[in-house]
């Protein structure tokens, strides 16, 4: 088995997979993925909260609280540099970033969003991307995630939709009148954690890097 270090950066050091796999450095808050030097691979999963959906903080966000004050309200990809030192990061030292699919963080970034199936050229830097289901490595929902390769020969993936079959939801929902029927949404530590079987293919990608 190739042992070759490999830097997992942004991640849970404490109940996320990465800590347990040999030849795997961890980055957590803690220690600042941010100030990665290098010179292993990496495997990147940078904030995404201000990326998605929910940008803003919520539904509420910006709005009177009863208490007298005001519910924060962010700005569009305000997280402290974390995907552009990830996307910095993957570039230089070569691996492979994880996002959720629809970041907004591709286009600002001038990535090219994925298509359903396949690797297909990202930008002019050499990276690839392609959307897959994490439902597909063990991830108890379907999970739609978007994924950058740099240096690597962009390997063969599950393509399509998972055998989860949307019945689990990973979004922020506001109550569970917004579920559908049949549906039920999982806690925030469920849809946070990478699977190991999703962790492990990450870093064999990182690993293959040229």
């Amino acid at each position: 088995m190739d042992e070759r270090t490999v830097a997992a950066l942004y991640v849970d050091s404490k109940r996320g997979p990465y800590a347990a796999m040999s030849g795997v450095e961890c980055w957590d808050e803690e220690r600042d993925a941010r100030l990665y030097p290098g010179p292993h691979p990496v495997v990147a999963h940078p904030p995404c909260q201000r990326w998605g959906a929910m940008w803003r903080g919520g539904l509420r966000a910006g709005k009177p609280t009863k208490a007298g004050g005001v519910v924060p309200s962010y700005e569009l990809g305000d997280d402290g540099g974390c995907f552009e030192a990830a996307l910095a990061a993957v570039r230089k030292w070569g691996g492979v970033l994880e996002h959720p699919a629809g970041s907004r963080a591709w286009a600002r970034f001038g990535l090219a969003a994925p298509l359903a199936e396949g690797w297909h050229s990202a930008d002019f830097e050499g990276g690839w991307t392609c959307c897959v289901e994490q439902g597909n490595w063990e991830h108890l929902a379907r999970k739609a995630t978007w994924l950058y390769v740099n240096r690597v020969v962009p390997p063969s993936m599950i393509w399509g939709p998972s055998a989860a079959m949307g019945r689990i939801t990973c979004g922020n929902l506001p109550g569970r009148s917004q579920l559908l029927p049949g549906q039920f949404a999982l806690r925030k530590s469920q849809r946070h954690i990478t699977p190991r079987a999703f962790a492990e293919l990450l870093v064999s990608i990182a690993r293959s890097v040229q």
